[in-house]
This record gives C-alpha cells, structure tokens and sequence, in this order.
C-alpha cells in the first residue's frame, strides 16, 4: 500500500484525535509541582534530621525513587499519569517509574529473561544518550579548557 504525503497526514490525523490541552496542561503542572513539592518537603525532612550536603541529596534522591517504584507496584503512577500525562515525567520518580513498569510487566517471563532484560527498554536510551552527551560535554571542556 502506498500513499500520498496527504493520505498519510490524513489517516494519521483520523487515528490519533487532538488532546485536550486545556485539561492536560493544568492537570502536568500540578501534578508535576506537587511532585517536585514532596521532594522538596522530603529534602526539608531529612535537613531537619541533621543531614546535609551529599548526605541530604542522597536520601532524598532515594526516598524519591522509592516513592517512585512504590507507586509504581501499587499500579497508582500509571493512574496518576493517565491523568497528569508529562507532569509525571519529573525525572527522578518519572525514571524510577521508567524502570520499574517493564520489569513488572515482565516479571512473568523469569527474572533474568523478563525483569533484568526488560528492566532498562524505556530508561535505556536515556541512559545511553545521557551518559553519551555527558562525555561529549567532557571532552569538549577538556579540549577547548574550562
């Protein structure tokens, strides 16, 4: 089958309807703010335990990404983001969900053929790319001196 430029944006328009910005957009930003509003009442928690410095970044950080999976296993992050969309994606619970939802989807396949290899198919690349841009940036700095 073979079509047109038009006939393509045509049927692809025709499958996939407009979202509705007008809820999606005020829905991620509250849900992103009040994400990013525990982790700051997470990181003001652990201050006023004593923590600090690397400390205080690493339980919070932890704590985040525990929330994350937890949610996650409860089958509530993939609610929350049928409803906030992108607000979810704040990165440090939107990673760990990235994470945990393929290896619990496919945990039914055994743990190393299911969870371990399935575990990165969505945080993977972004891994790769992160990790490939951080060098890139290195050896620019270190070539050119920072």
């Amino acid at each position: 089958m073979k079509l047109s430029n038009e006939e393509y944006l045509r049927l692809s328009q025709k499958a996939s309807p407009p979202s509705p910005s007008s809820r999606n957009i005020p829905a991620a930003f509250a849900v992103g703010g009040l994400l990013c509003a525990l982790g700051q009442g997470v990181r003001a928690l652990y201050e006023n335990a004593g923590l600090s410095g690397d400390a205080l970044a690493a339980a919070t950080a932890a704590t985040m990404v525990f929330l994350g999976v937890a949610l996650t296993a409860l089958g509530l992050y993939p609610r929350l983001a049928k409803l906030a969309g992108a607000g979810t994606l704040v990165p440090i619970t939107g990673f760990a969900n990235a994470v945990a939802a393929p290896a619990l989807e496919f945990r039914a396949e055994g743990v190393v053929l299911g969870t371990c290899v399935k575990m990165f198919t969505i945080a993977g690349p972004v891994l790769v790319l992160g990790i490939s841009a951080s060098v890139l940036y290195g050896l620019i700095l270190y070539v050119f001196g920072g």
